[in-house]
């Protein structure tokens, strides 16, 4: 079994077990027939990934490697809020009349200020501060921005990364208000292991403790039998993962500088409808 399968499967018993229900409530989410989704919930999940051990990626069921690294990619390193981007369609549900997603995710990273070492956006002052003042306590960024929010396609889920450097280790907190656990909790976790991954690399640095903290850790009513039939699969081993030791530019990273290697993962042939 790996870490991320013991994790994810005692949120999702934790949740089921013992979780709040909104069956009875107004909620905004509804399904593609317009019916509400509704869902269980546990407000303050916090969970712990120590990447010099394991890549976190589930093996009870699929996580899509290369699409998630291609939409973090997408935000952090293209800085885009356009969906044609994306070699997934995975926001198009969310994509206004221009294309866009409006002006939330790396449309925010993109954002420039001026500080006293020069003109900055939110990726190249972390990238700077990691190589010239490791030991800040201020490296982070944030992308819920209060003034655009009536501007974005959808409010950020996973809008606050936080960067900690002790001694040569890289480690951070990722801040998520809302979290769809079926459809997105290990997507999210995978994504922002790899990129606090590359971080390091580019940063000479050796990436160490991921640290995911959830406001709202949801599964939608829809999502119940096919999570209570994912967690009682079998597990495998977590696989081992290569990224291309030559890129020392975080912009120089391409989906071909990783690879999984010994990935075994169960299979679902249920698709897994997403609440919009």
């Amino acid at each position: 079994m790996s870490r991320a399968d013991e994790i994810f499967i005692q949120n999702m018993h934790e949740i089921l077990e013992h979780g709040f229900s909104d069956e009875h409530l107004e909620v905004r989410p509804h399904w593609e027939d317009g019916t509400p989704a509704h869902t269980i919930k546990k407000f303050g999940i916090i969970n712990r990934y120590n990447l010099q051990e394991e890549l976190p990626i589930l093996t009870i069921r699929r996580t899509a490697f290369k699409s998630c690294l291609d939409e973090i990619l997408w935000i952090w390193q293209k800085k885009s809020n356009k969906v044609a981007d994306l070699h997934s369609h995975i926001w198009d549900s969310w994509a206004g009349a221009d294309g866009t997603i409006g002006k939330a995710y790396g449309y925010q990273l993109a954002k420039k200020a001026i500080y006293k070492e020069g003109e900055f956006d939110q990726v190249d002052r972390v990238l700077y501060d990691l190589k010239h003042n490791p030991q800040s306590r201020r490296i982070l960024t944030n992308i819920y921005n209060f003034e655009d929010l009536h501007e974005m396609g959808l409010y950020p889920c996973a809008y606050s990364m936080t960067f900690n450097v002790s001694g040569n280790v890289l480690n951070g907190i990722l801040n998520q208000r809302s979290n769809d656990m079926l459809t997105a909790n290990n997507w999210n976790v995978l994504q922002y292991s790899l990129l606090l991954m590359m971080f390091a690399q580019v940063s000479g640095l050796v990436p160490g403790e991921l640290v995911h903290v959830i406001a709202d850790a949801h599964i939608y009513d829809r999502h119940i039998p096919l999570v209570k039939k994912i967690i009682a699969k079998p597990t495998h081993k977590a696989p081992k993962l290569w990224i291309n030791p030559e890129i020392k530019n975080f912009y120089d990273f391409t989906l071909d500088d990783f690879k999984l290697i010994d990935y075994e993962y169960e299979t679902l042939e249920e698709k897994i409808p997403v609440a919009i």
